[in-house]
């Protein structure tokens, strides 16, 4: 999940820190820090991470060390959120140009293209250097590598565009690139998804061939999800469907990788996550909103018969704003005072939206060197 605790200036808060600190005290085998920038130019949101020479070192080793505690594990998601990038710090740019209701963005050149292999290698190994434990490559859910995979966002007509093996291209030469910068024994993961779930964009058959391209490289963990956040459309992770989203996909994948699959998505109970494992489809399942609910969540999962969270239900919620009611609930937990966290969902939203607002300044000045007119 993008926990929306940084600072505003790219560094980990107390909140932050502790939030991770609570799900390893919890039990969890990994937790995954979305999102994780690179490159400050092209983030999420103000509250991501950004690793690199002007990162805060202590704070972010905090994290890491406070995080990796009763066996866990803490692995940065890397991510580039390319066209999707937040506009009031950002000046965004994907695989192509595009002009699409309310989302326009620039597209990359050739030379652009080209260096991201070496930014993402160069974030790992900071992350490896900081003490982590691992790192996931963000390919899904619409950000950057997940638009080169989107005929819907990539329209190019060079060896980056066109086949899916040419869209596929520029995700396996950042695996390729990041393998050789932190070496054999360091584990990369990458999620990426099954279907974008929006017309003309990735589709189930492309993303089981770029499931077999993979299973060519070195990569350690494909977690499995799906969605495309698009101005617009609903996100998927907004809808009210009842089960687990990408066992079926995964079962497909199963039958073309020898590389262990995570599926993350719709699971909200037990049996859910237990059968899924048993069945063999997946080698392990990945939890969002329910680990939000109940940071305690894989201790209580691994004690037969103990109890699922309860979700709550909420009437005629606006875009995104589900997402600003659990954001906040993060924030709660990272404070330790979920017991008392008693915002409705209007109250929600504006609070997260006024601190996104405050963090945006924090972040223009702190990269402002990065945004001088030309």
């Amino acid at each position: 999940m993008s926990d929306s605790l940084g600072n505003g200036r790219g560094d980990p808060t107390e909140a932050q820190i502790r939030l991770y600190e609570r799900w390893a005290e919890g039990g969890v085998a990994v937790s995954f820090i979305g999102e994780v920038q690179g490159d400050p130019r092209f983030p999420e949101k103000p509250g991501n991470l950004v690793l690199g020479e002007k990162t805060d070192q202590q704070a972010i080793q905090s994290l890491a060390s406070r995080a990796m505690i009763e066996g866990a594990h803490l692995w940065p998601q890397l991510g580039h959120a390319g066209a999707l990038s937040h506009p009031p710090i950002s000046q965004p740019k994907g695989p192509s140009a595009l002009n699409v209701e309310s989302l326009q963005c620039a597209g990359m050149t050739i030379e652009e293209v080209q260096e991201l292999p070496d930014m993402y290698a160069r974030t790992a190994v900071y992350a490896k250097t900081a003490g982590f434990s691992g790192v996931l490559i963000h390919a899904g859910h619409g950000w950057l590598l997940s638009q080169f995979l989107s005929p819907l966002f990539n329209r190019r007509s060079d060896g980056y565009g066109g086949s899916i093996e040419a869209r596929c291209r520029i995700v396996l030469e950042v695996i390729d690139e990041v393998r050789r910068s932190v070496g054999s024994s360091f584990p990369v993961g990458i999620r990426i998804n099954s279907t974008d779930q929006l017309e003309g964009g990735l589709t189930e058959a492309d993303a089981l061939e770029v499931v077999r391209l993979l299973d060519k490289t070195s990569i350690d963990l494909i977690d499995i999800s799906g969605g495309t956040y698009f101005p617009g459309v609903k996100a998927s992770s907004d809808g009210s469907g009842k089960g687990p989203y990408f066992l079926d996909f995964a079962r497909r994948a199963k039958g073309v990788t020898n590389v262990p699959l995570m599926a993350t998505g719709g699971f909200k109970r037990r049996a859910q996550a237990a059968e899924a494992v048993a069945s063999g489809d997946v080698d392990m399942v990945g939890l969002a909103r329910a680990m939000v609910l109940d940071p305690r969540l894989a201790e209580v999962w691994l004690n037969e018969g103990s109890g699922d969270p309860n979700f709550p239900r909420f009437e005629s919620a606006p875009p995104g704003g589900i997402t600003a009611w659990y954001t906040m609930q993060l924030t709660a937990l990272g404070e330790d005072r979920e017991n008392a966290f008693t915002l409705d969902l209007p109250s929600a939203i504006r609070i997260y939206e006024e601190r996104d607002a405050q963090r945006c300044t924090e972040w223009r000045e702190r990269f402002s060197y990065l945004f001088k007119e030309d």
